[in-house]
This record gives structure tokens, C-alpha cells and sequence, in this order.
């Protein structure tokens, strides 16, 4: 955007308002973008704890009704909220394991329920099995050491 133009005037008090206006309106753009980063602050770390409550819901619900619930976070509400661990267990061998869901290859709008039926057992699928994978939690960190990776 160009600058704003602003014709002098012709006469010495006249350029003297001119120029403390306009210093006026440059100090008053500095506070405003202060304001402006502080706002923003703010408001991002709110975001940060409705997703850290959104996050920590689910995982009640999944503990209390045992099943992926919809409606669950988002990949990156999840991450953004401090649980970037999804722990998953196998249909078949039972074995639990954790997925950072940050490494994967879906896009970050993906909502967690909908991994379900998309995570596979690494260890079946070397028998020749897909079996898909139980969600169990979110977590924010790993519990279960992963054996292959």
C-alpha cells in the first residue's frame, strides 16, 4: 500500500499541527501493534488450553465409554493442546503401542477418530494380517517403547 500523502502548508503553524498530528498518528501505531502482539498472546495461549481441554475430554470419554469418540480432536488441536501421543492397540495381538501424531501422513485437520480405522499393527502386517488398531488415549508423552522404528 503507498503512503498516505499529505500536502504542506503554506504556512508555519500550519506545518508545525501538520507535523505534531502526524507524530501523534505514528506513536499511537506503535501502542496499537503492542496491544496488537499482546492480544494475540493472549488469545493464543487461550487456544492452547481449550485444546489441552478438549484433548484431556477425549480422553475421558474414551475411558469412560471405551470407543473412539466423535467428536474428537483435530491432529493439531491435539498436538497444540500438549498430547502429540496417540497410544493404540492392536486387534489382534493385543499389543499397545504409541503413534507420534505429528510424523503423520495425514493433514492436520484430521480428526483423531478417524485414525481408527486407517493405524495398522506393524507387527501383524509382518505375518501377512492388517488388522486395524483400538485408539485407547491420547498422551503426552510416550509410554510404550516402540520395538521397530
Amino acid at each position: 500500500m503507498a503512503p498516505k500523502y499529505h500536502p504542506t502548508p503554506l504556512s508555519g503553524g500550519d506545518r508545525k499541527a501538520l507535523a505534531k498530528e502526524l507524530g501523534k498518528a505514528r506513536a499511537m501505531t506503535t501502542i496499537l501493534a503492542a496491544q496488537s502482539v499482546e492480544a494475540r498472546a493472549k488469545g493464543e495461549a487461550l487456544i492452547r488450553a481449550a485444546d489441552k481441554l478438549l484433548a484431556e475430554s477425549w480422553n475421558e470419554l474414551m475411558w469412560s465409554d471405551g470407543a473412539p469418540m466423535d467428536p474428537s480432536p483435530t491432529i493439531d488441536q491435539a498436538i497444540n493442546g500438549g498430547y502429540p501421543w496417540l497410544e493404540i492397540e492392536c486387534s489382534r495381538c493385543k499389543t499397545r503401542r504409541d503413534v507420534h501424531m505429528a510424523a503423520l501422513r495425514h493433514p492436520p485437520t484430521t480428526f483423531v477418530h478417524d485414525l481408527a480405522s486407517r493405524l495398522r499393527c506393524s507387527k501383524c502386517a509382518k505375518a501377512g494380517r492388517r488388522p486395524p488398531a483400538t485408539l485407547l488415549q491420547l498422551a503426552q508423552r510416550a509410554r510404550h517403547a516402540d520395538p521397530e522404528t
